[in-house]
């Protein structure tokens, strides 16, 4: 599906050797004011608007949309998705979450367990982390040899297709934080109680291979990013204009769908509800 609009600043246009060192993180030129006060009346109508098409994306029971959201740790998948998606009936969407695979997922085939959750039709699904992780943190930590890593890049990417042909949409969200913004985040959860649940020491250890992992996002979001399922990269130092970057990619997303409530075979008029 073509990207157009403000937003095609963030689409990573396919064949785009990506750079996210790069990047600024804390940019927000879609953000037409010099105000933040302003942010609100358009966040809310993003949010609007959201609400009124996924009523339509579950009434027509046609669509299926999925989003892919990646960050580095403390970079606001949570966050974002708790605020964008906060208006949308409960009925018509679900988040998964993808951890460190257990036993069982580890005896199939890596893209197993992620297929079985994908979205049905007239639903929204998001992955809060996903089957990117089984091409970027085993590659990072030399879990498994390049060989390996390389054909799960390619076997996404068809992956990805198979979907897309059969009627999903795909939306992919890199959320993209600066090392100086992660200190930050990390430092304020230390120093609060009531967020050292939040905190995972391995973050530290990733933390100290933020090159490698910057490399490699580039080099994955560079090769999986295409028409039927493009790679959006979000800056995310501000937490305000990252929700407002994805609010807006999902709303211009849907919209192209041309959604419309299912026409009826009968005449309202005729119906008369009895005391």
């Amino acid at each position: 599906m073509p990207v157009c609009g403000a937003l095609e600043k963030y689409w990573v246009k396919p064949g785009t050797k990506l750079c996210l060192a790069k990047m600024d993180c804390g940019e927000k030129s879609l953000f037409k004011s010099d105000s933040k006060e302003d942010f609100e009346p358009q966040f809310d109508d993003l949010q609007r608007q959201l609400q009124d098409i996924q009523k339509k994306l579950y009434a027509q029971n046609k669509h299926r949309i999925l989003v892919v959201i990646q960050a580095m740790d403390t970079g606001g998948k949570d966050g974002c998705i708790k605020h964008v998606f906060s208006r949308i009936d409960p009925q018509g969407i679900n988040v998964c979450s993808f951890k460190k695979p257990s036993e069982e997922e580890l005896s199939y085939d890596f893209l197993w367990r992620v297929h079985s959750k994908v979205p049905h039709r007239g639903q929204l699904v998001i992955f809060n982390r996903s089957h990117y992780e089984d091409v970027i943190a085993v590659r990072v930590k030399k879990i498994y040899p390049e060989n390996i890593w390389k054909q799960r890049q390619r076997h996404i990417v068809e992956f990805e297709r198979m979907l897309a042909e059969e009627g999903t949409t795909i939306v992919k969200i890199f959320l993209n934080i600066s090392k100086a913004e992660q200190k930050i985040r990390l430092e304020s959860r230390l120093a609060d109680p009531e967020k050292y649940w939040k905190v995972n020491p391995d973050d530290l250890v990733d933390r100290s291979h933020w090159d490698d992992f910057m490399q490699a996002y580039d080099d994955v979001i560079s090769k999986t990013s295409t028409e039927f399922a493009p790679w959006y990269v979000v800056p995310a130092d501000r937490k305000w204009y990252r929700n407002l970057c994805v609010a807006r990619i999902m709303v211009d997303t849907l919209k192209k769908l041309n959604m419309e409530f299912p026409p009826i075979s009968w005449d309202p008029k005729t119906i008369k509800v009895e005391d």
